[in-house]
């Protein structure tokens, strides 16, 4: 009996396939390394003037940094932590910063149990730059506000690195593909 030509060509492309994607995850996982690497350096470097415009390319991610809230738009509450690991509520105020460019900032102000915001005026805020969903990135106030804990201080440990996980995946993936169409062309020679 003869291997099956189209059969076998379209499993190899997809063991090939997978493989080559392990091997790219491998490599991402070199790329995060660096990066985190780089993020765990930052806490040491001099604060950065907070961006008018944030550089999606070049984040200053956990660098220290100040601006000035001069106008409070709205204060929203969303899942966060405190300095101790409780879970709760982050008050995340949208602040305009003065300049005509640029969306304004966000600011996590503190923390609580309830998801009621406090009243805050804004003003100047000293803080930690952290990824954010809404703007690219968000300072977290180190200074304490009134009515509110202060928040966990946001670190590269909260970024996961799961690409070796990701690249044994696809090897996974690879090795069984390969092993079951042998094992259904070993059961179809059988039958022949």
């Amino acid at each position: 009996m003869k291997w099956p030509l189209f059969p076998t060509l379209l499993v190899s492309a997809a063991v090939a396939t997978m493989i080559g994607l392990g091997i790219w995850q491998l490599q991402r996982k070199e790329q995060k390394e660096q990066l985190l690497a780089r993020y765990e350096q930052a806490a040491n470097l001099e604060p950065v003037t907070w961006p008018a415009v944030p550089d999606p390319d070049n984040l200053p991610l956990f660098r220290k940094s100040a601006l000035m809230c001069i106008k409070v738009i709205r204060i929203e509450a969303i899942s966060g932590s405190n300095r101790e690991g409780k879970a709760g509520f982050a008050h995340v105020a949208s602040c305009s910063t003065g300049g005509a460019e640029g969306p304004g900032a966000r600011v996590a102000i503190g923390w609580s149990e309830r998801p009621i915001s406090p009243k805050w005026d804004g003003g100047p805020v000293n803080g930690i730059v952290a990824p954010d969903n809404v703007q690219l990135i968000k300072l977290v106030a180190t200074d304490q506000v009134q009515g509110l804990q202060q928040l966990s201080l946001p670190s590269p440990q909260q970024i996961p690195n799961n690409h070796l996980l990701y690249a044994i995946q696809w090897f996974i993936f690879a090795t069984a593909a390969a092993i079951i169409y042998v094992l259904a062309l070993r059961k179809r020679m059988q039958s022949a």
